[in-house]
């Protein structure tokens, strides 16, 4: 996978991440969500951003926190 194919998928896991935590009831903040997912705000927004590129544990930090399944983060 070269770098342009990585930036797609973390922009791509992004997006995801953005519109199932704005699908929660009462659109949930960035900083509410990280709270939930024990990360920074920072670090959720660069995600959201496609600028991160996360670690298995904070998938599922994440999939945890937003009460999905961690596939779900990747559109499955």
């Amino acid at each position: 996978m070269d770098k342009a194919q990585q930036e797609q998928v973390k922009k791509r896991f992004g997006a995801r991440v953005r519109q199932l935590r704005k699908a929660m009831a009462g659109k949930v903040s960035q900083e509410k969500l990280a709270f939930a997912a024990e990360l920074d705000r920072s670090y959720v927004s660069g995600i959201e951003r496609g600028k991160k590129n996360l670690s298995l544990v904070n998938i599922q930090r994440l999939a945890n926190a937003l009460g999905v399944g961690a596939g779900e983060l990747f559109g499955e």
